[in-house]
């Protein structure tokens, strides 16, 4: 191939083969020489494409005919504006004449071998000397011509500096320094031969280098940190994740062969997984994993190249396993009663809190709690919810209650996970956790309200009386003080303290003993009731604790005793009343020397010893005096009976010929005597009710209590129209006044009606009696006949009138109702038929029993 560069840059020409496959190089061209600057190369034909080093390729095939093929390179400077042209020929090669050879001759083909040298191999990271020789490339036609050699490609530079460089004269190559693989792993380099005029006598060489790969690079994990979970309780072979790493070296080889190991576990118990060495997958190992016990394991691995040899390259990375939360634990109430108060017709309100203890992750459903209320809400009246913060359970009145209807409610509170329960290995089936609450409806009002509503106050127990032991005091929600604020503790709650009515501070008033009555417990709940201004009541509840002390003395629960001739030790056992610390271990001590020297003590347990006599102790009957000190210190007095006897056993020496009574005979002599007694008081009583019988008449009405439906007695009317009538034929009247002469009718029993009347005096009832004008009282006062012809006639007449108008017309609203009486009518009032006189004769109101004394009270005017 001949390169050639015209001076203007006007003409090339190629010798070429008569055909050109598609993708041939032609030939080069020296572009720099032309235009140094040169921004864009193409090409006038499409059938040839030039690369950036002058090298020009066909881009199809392409067949030369006798005329030779033209085409033009464009360079141009877009910056500069400079615009050159190279005038590209294509000529076909001559022919070489064959002589003619005779028929008889074989017709020979002699082909050229090509020389193509193996790919150069250079060792990675190689120590030199450089520049250090790779290669040497030779043209076969170097015989014949002077070559010079350059080459192009990643890495290539004419001047030494470069990565490598061909010699121009011999053809060797030279790498100037090392090389790293994982950064250029092989090179591809062209060799050009020329003669000195630029003609190419042989195609361009490809020659490769290889890059020999040296164990340089340490494998690496893929992450910095391995994050992992597994669920608790998973069984052994469990996958749990995969440890990744990876190696810069050649692959394939034991360069990059890796192999995994765990350095250590965090914490550092028992291992817990296991770890493939070649693939690096992580499984469970231990059986039982439990999260409550350790929530998440560390891992420290390590990566080792040359397939784990020792002395191949490692590096450690961290797993981290996280333990998933199952729900093996179910809910259970911190406290199985609850106590709470609201105000009648509160609705939407809050009035209780409850919590559970789960041992689950909390914030995950295996520990969210799910209330509910499975006994007392029948009518829906409570309802409780979670809240998800807390995981509480919010017990909210939604329906008013009625105190008057129940003046308490007792609900059933039952609590279960969002998760279904999931029983673990190692737990056991529990029952679904319920609690209960009591809800005291409370009548509507705002009392004052006591802060802490809960106050615990400690007493050391045998306090003396009037001790002080807190101070107990509310506020007024209105005023935030307590000013005006009384306290008292109501009646019928375990009377221990006192509190200040108008302090609030607390005192006993009696000695607190854990050992009496309604102490034993140690502990009473006192609710305290604060009183404002307004008779507003609010309520606090005192925990009083009873502080366990030394109190007691220890004493020898059995102190006589029968010793036969074989001197079986008598074992002693003493008790105390304190708790711990003040109770065992006992000391024993027989305080009287002379006892002392024949007796001995042998100590069984804490609170038992053995007695037993010393040497020849003589038959007879001995008064042990023996003390026991308490842990405490406090020391009891016991004297101990003996009765040493020469017998076999200890019922020989017990027939004495006395005769006691049991325990039972005495409860049976005192409960006879009680019945006995409750028959004598039941006859007295008896006796007693029929002496204070008093006789009362049938015909008296002043001793009975008669029902009636009037609201008031009547009202004594004092008019000045209204004239009272005397008549001697009749019971009596009124009449009623109008103008100067007066007139009415009255419809007696009989029928009869009276005529208007003038003057007279005042008829009463008294009139009336025995059938005469003359009044006459007697014990019984008026009989039911005598008071029904008196008011019979009279009533009648008014509700004759009260069934006409003005006019004398029937009317239509004489039906009135009970609040409202109506404007004025004719009949006046009916106060004028009470009698005047109904108010004397009531002493026999001062001789009624003391509980009808109040409604006496109530109807003399006093």
């Amino acid at each position: 191939v001949l390169s050639l560069c015209c001076e203007a840059c006007k003409k090339v020409v190629f010798h070429v083969p008569s055909e050109l496959e598609a993708d041939t190089l032609v030939g080069r061209v020296d572009l720099k020489e032309c235009l140094q600057s040169a921004e864009v190369v193409s090409s006038s034909d499409g059938n040839f494409k030039i690369l950036e080093d002058g090298s020009v390729y066909t881009t199809s095939t392409i067949s030369l005919s006798a005329e030779k093929k033209t085409f033009t390179i464009l360079l141009k400077d877009i910056q500069e504006d400079v615009q050159k042209k190279i005038h590209v020929s294509l000529v076909e090669e001559e022919k070489k004449t064959q002589k003619s050879r005779h028929a008889r001759d074989t017709v020979l083909k002699r082909t050229k071998r090509r020389w193509g040298p193996i790919p150069s191999v250079m060792i990675e990271n190689s120590l030199g000397p450089f520049p250090l020789q790779i290669q040497q490339v030779q043209s076969d036609t170097a015989q014949n011509y002077t070559i010079y050699y350059s080459a192009s490609g990643p890495g290539i530079d004419q001047d030494p500096k470069g990565l490598f460089y061909i010699e121009r004269e011999t053809g060797n190559i030279f790498a100037t320094r090392a090389v790293d693989r994982e950064q250029y792993p092989s090179f591809q380099i062209i060799c050009f031969a020329t003669t000195p005029d630029g003609y190419s006598p042989e195609v361009p060489l490809v020659h490769t280098i290889r890059i020999e790969d040296d164990n340089d690079n340490a494998p690496y994990f893929t992450q910095d940190l391995f994050e992992f979970s597994v669920p608790e309780n998973s069984k052994p072979g469990v996958i749990v994740g995969k440890m990744t790493a990876e190696d810069r070296d050649e692959p394939y080889t034991l360069h990059t062969t890796l192999k995994y190991r765990i350095v250590s576990q965090n914490p550092p118990v028992t291992p817990a997984f296991s770890l493939h060495g070649d693939t690096g997958v992580i499984a469970v190992l231990l059986p039982q994993l439990d999260r409550e016990l350790v929530p998440s394991y560390t891992l420290l691995i390590e990566v080792r190249d040359m397939a784990g040899q020792p002395f191949g390259l490692c590096t450690t990375g961290t797993a981290v396993i996280r333990i998933e939360d199952t729900n093996d634990n179910a809910p259970s109430f911190k406290q199985i009663q609850y106590e709470t108060r609201v105000e009648e017709n509160r609705v939407n309100v809050e009035i209780l809190r409850v919590s559970v203890v789960d041992l689950d992750e909390p914030g995950l459903p295996g520990s969210g709690a799910v209330y509910e209320i499975i006994r007392g809400n029948d009518d829906r009246s409570f309802e409780i919810t979670t809240d998800k913060n807390t995981n509480e359970g919010v017990l909210c009145v939604v329906k008013g209650l009625d105190y008057e209807s129940a003046k308490q409610r007792i609900l059933v509170i039952a609590v279960n996970n969002e998760a279904p329960y999931m029983l673990a290995p190692h737990s056991q089936q529990l029952s679904q956790s319920t609690c209960s609450v009591t809800v005291h409806v409370m009548d509507l009002d705002e009392g004052p309200v006591f802060k802490p509503c809960l106050l615990r106050l400690d007493v050391k127990e045998c306090e003396e009386i009037g001790t002080s032991i807190g101070r107990y005091i509310a506020e007024d929600p209105e005023t935030g003080n307590s000013e005006g604020i009384c306290y008292r503790i109501p009646p019928g709650q375990c009377n221990w303290i006192s509190i200040d009515e108008k302090s609030g501070e607390v005192r006993t008033i009696k000695v607190l003993d854990r050992d009496v009555g309604e102490m034993r417990q140690g502990q009473c709940n006192i609710t305290v009731l604060a009183i404002d201004r307004n008779g507003k009541t609010g309520t606090g509840t005192i925990q009083v604790f009873i502080q366990p002390g030394n109190k007691n003395y220890p004493r020898i629960t059995k102190t006589e005793y029968i010793m036969c001739r074989d001197r079986k030790p008598i074992c002693l056992t003493a008790q105390d009343g304190d708790e711990a610390p003040y109770s065992t271990p006992f000391v024993y001590r027989i305080t009287d020397r002379s006892f002392a020297s024949s007796w001995k003590i042998t100590r069984h347990n804490d609170n038992s010893v053995y007695l037993s006599p010393k040497g020849d102790t003589p038959f007879g009957i001995y008064n042990i005096p023996v003390s026991v000190t308490d842990n405490g210190g406090k020391t009891g007095e016991n004297h101990i009976t003996v009765n040493y006897c020469d017998c076999t056993t200890p019922t020989e020496c017990g027939r004495d010929g006395n005769v006691t009574l049991g325990i039972w005979a005495i409860l049976a002599m005192i409960l006879g005597s009680l019945l006995l007694l409750l028959i004598l008081i039941t006859i007295c009583g008896c006796c007693g009710s029929g002496v204070m019988h008093r006789h009362v008449t049938d015909d008296c009405a002043n001793h009975n209590l008669i029902i009636s439906n009037t609201e008031a007695p009547g009202e004594e009317v004092m008019d000045h129209n209204i004239i009272p009538l005397q008549n001697t034929n009749d019971q009596g009247g009124y009449g009623i006044k109008t103008g100067d002469q007066q007139t009415f009718e009255m419809v007696k029993g009989r029928g009869h009606t009276l005529e208007s009347v003038k003057g007279g005096g005042h008829q009463t009832l008294g009139s009336v009696k025995e059938g005469g004008g003359q009044p006459v009282m007697d014990t019984c006062r008026y009989s039911y006949s005598e008071w029904h012809n008196f008011t019979h006639p009279r009533l009648g007449e008014k509700v004759h009138l009260c069934r006409q108008d003005e006019e004398q017309k029937h009317s239509e609203d004489y039906l009135l109702s009970y609040n409202y009486e109506g404007k004025g009518s004719l009949a006046g009032s009916v106060g004028c038929c009470s009698d005047q006189h109904e108010e004397e004769a009531l002493d026999f109101l001062d001789q009624l029993e003391p509980k009808f004394r109040t409604l006496a009270e109530t109807c003399v005017k006093r």
